[in-house]
């Protein structure tokens, strides 16, 4: 056998105390690196992370300005802000697992639909830190009930903020416009300047024109928030801030109130579907009343209008959202013929004892241009012509005129340019000439479009605002003024910021003579029994008639149309029922009836109205036989 040396296995105690030996120093190792970096956090860097420790424990949050008042004239309040719980929430702060229940919950306390809860959520998607509104003006006891369950509703809020209130409501809703939540859009617009994006800001009206001065300049303070973010005390005030300056209006809530009564009248007796009446100091540009209907409580967006309500307002036919005086624009009817006979007299076409034949009809070719009342007059001059609202007579002059000189006498009136009133949305109307129509058509205007301007037709566009302040130029003896909505604008203690001084757009290129011939004509129309019972009275009107057929002829070839009357009324007192010779009116108002289809001329018989109680004249000088749906005939 061979000798074999077995070898001996090593001891086992000794290998393991050698992984023994190793495991400890790497754990030595790796106590002394965390004890160097813990040294390190709290004694090098100590300072610096208690500072940011101490920074998102203490933060800087922005104080909301006092919104400015809005009054009318007289002093009285017409927006105001009161006291108001809101409901918000962060969206960081709700889990995602806890949202629909938090949702429906919020849904059934503030009778809020969920879907619009979750919409207003989603629409500050990327702002998941910022508070999202999402109900206004919640009552007090459910703000306590949502209080009381802030631990089953993650990550909302319930806070005390001013509000809007406007107290009249939808009887000045399209002057002063109403607040509403900044969208996104707008902030993207409006961050820079200092918006947040739950700031209310103005949207339409007076409220949107005049945010600037309105909005104040929001303050800051230091505040401490414990580790939910919520608001444990306020640290320091770091800048207090300044409230918004108000406005004084030029309307007077009175004379309005007096315009729109006057207008419903006629709507309940004939059932307008639209109407606007104006009342304006033609000595100023002054707006004393400024009415469309139907018009719309502007409280409801204050309050924060629900989807519902609002769809309710957008789908209504009748667009209550539009204010009709300046927003949307319409053939003017006769009362356009103040441009045409300003025109001819300017233009050496005629004097004013120069007469014409007023037949049945004017003839192009074979196309025959119709009197209103399909006989004619006769002979007429041109307080006559302007008196009777003579087509035939119209139509002569502008076809003398032409298409361009026509136009050029509608601008220098202020036809087919926006006023500057200040408020939104203002159309420009349309005044036809060779230019425009080569523009849009691409051929000039054709000799029977000619006539059809001439009275107020055809392309012919304007706002009644417009007419209106057109009028008043004539009343004043030539001024064409800027609409004035605001007069003053108020500091917080009641000083004033910027008073508004009367605006000349332009002085008429216009001789005198022509414009008191054209004052006295307008007066005819009235002695002339055109306006039926406006003659008798202890003062002076005068004015003009307009009809404005548009739309679809019905079977018997009939088209609807609208109604105007724009007047004057010169200064006048006892014994002395002024003079409309003069310049000196006191007060000019248009009236305007959509789609009115009266027997008679609808827009006149809501001025009476308006008059009589403005004047206190104690006597009914209305006719509502005259409002009944008629003949489609209308009276220009």
């Amino acid at each position: 056998m061979n000798d074999y040396v077995l070898g001996q296995p090593e001891s086992p105690r000794v290998g393991l105390g050698a992984r023994f030996a190793v495991f400890g120093l790497v754990i030595a190792i790796v106590v002394g690196l965390l004890t160097t970096r813990l040294f390190y956090l709290q004694v090098v860097q100590g300072g610096y992370y208690a500072g940011l420790a101490e920074d998102n424990r203490q933060q800087t949050q922005p104080i909301r300005s006092a919104r400015g008042l809005i009054y009318d004239r007289a002093g009285r309040p017409l927006a105001i802000n009161i006291p108001s719980y809101v409901v918000r929430i962060r969206p960081a702060d709700l889990p995602f697992g806890e949202r629909d229940a938090v949702v429906e919950r919020l849904s059934s306390l503030l009778d809020v639909p969920a879907t619009d809860i979750i919409e207003a959520i989603d629409r500050y998607a990327s702002l998941r830190f910022e508070l999202v509104r999402i109900a206004s003006d919640v009552p007090s006891d459910v703000a306590r009930i949502i209080v009381e369950e802030s631990r089953e509703l993650p990550g909302v809020e319930v806070d005390v903020e001013e509000r809007r209130q406007y107290e009249y409501g939808a009887l000045v809703a399209h002057v002063l416009g109403y607040t509403g939540a900044v969208s996104a859009e707008e902030l993207a617009q409006l961050e820079e300047a200092g918006y947040l994006n739950d700031d209310q800001i103005g949207k339409t009206g007076v409220e949107a024109t005049f945010e600037e001065e309105l909005r104040g300049l929001y303050g800051a303070e230091h505040v401490e928030r414990d580790a939910s973010g919520r608001i444990v005390r306020t640290v320091q005030i770091v800048n207090e801030p300044q409230p918004g300056a108000s406005l004084e209006l030029t309307l007077d809530v009175e004379v309005q109130q007096q315009a729109e009564e006057a207008l419903r009248w006629a709507t309940e007796v004939v059932d307008l579907q639209r109407g606007v009446v104006i009342v304006m100091n033609p000595q100023t540009g002054e707006i004393l009343a400024l009415v469309s209907l139907p018009n719309y409580d502007n409280n409801l967006f204050a309050r924060g209008i629900s989807n519902t309500d609002y769809q309710a307002l957008v789908e209504d036919p009748n667009r209550p959202l539009v204010n009709f005086a300046l927003s949307e624009q319409y053939p003017p009817g006769s009362t356009y013929k103040l441009v045409t006979a300003v025109g001819a007299l300017e233009d050496g076409l005629i004097n004013p004892s120069t007469q014409l034949e007023t037949g049945p009809f004017v003839e192009i070719g074979t196309y025959k241009y119709w009197e209103w009342n399909r006989r004619g007059f006769g002979p007429l001059d041109i307080s006559g012509g302007f008196a009777h609202s003579s087509n035939t007579y119209f139509f002569q002059l502008a076809g003398g005129l032409g298409a361009d000189r026509l136009a050029h006498w509608a601008n220098e009136f202020g036809f087919g340019q926006r006023t500057g009133v200040e408020l939104p949305a203002e159309a420009r109307g349309i005044v036809p000439s060779d230019e425009w129509k080569q523009s849009v058509f691409g051929q000039d205007v054709f000799p029977g479009e000619v006539f059809q301007a001439g009275i107020g037709q055809g392309y012919d566009a304007a706002t009644p605002l417009q007419v209106l302040n057109a009028y008043s130029a004539l009343a004043n003896g030539g001024t064409l003024m800027t609409p004035q909505i605001v007069r003053r604008v108020l500091a917080p203690d009641g000083s004033v910021l910027r008073g508004f001084q009367p605006e000349v757009i332009r002085q008429l290129d216009v001789d005198p003579d022509t414009l008191r011939t054209m004052r006295l004509a307008a007066r005819e129309v009235v002695t002339s029994g055109h306006t039926f019972n406006l003659v008798d009275l202890p003062l002076v009107v005068a004015g003009k008639t307009g009809t404005a057929e548009f739309g679809v002829r019905d079977s018997q070839d009939r088209l609807p149309f609208h109604s105007w009357f724009a007047a004057f009324v010169p200064q006048f007192g006892p014994g002395q029922p002024g003079d409309p010779a003069q310049t000196d009116s006191e007060l000019a108002i248009v009236a305007f009836a959509y789609g009115a289809n009266t027997k008679a001329n609808a827009a006149t018989e809501i001025v009476k109205y308006f008059l009589q109680d403005h004047y206190d004249l104690g006597v009914d000088i209305t006719r509502p036989d005259l409002l009944q749906r008629g003949n489609f005939y209308g009276g220009n």
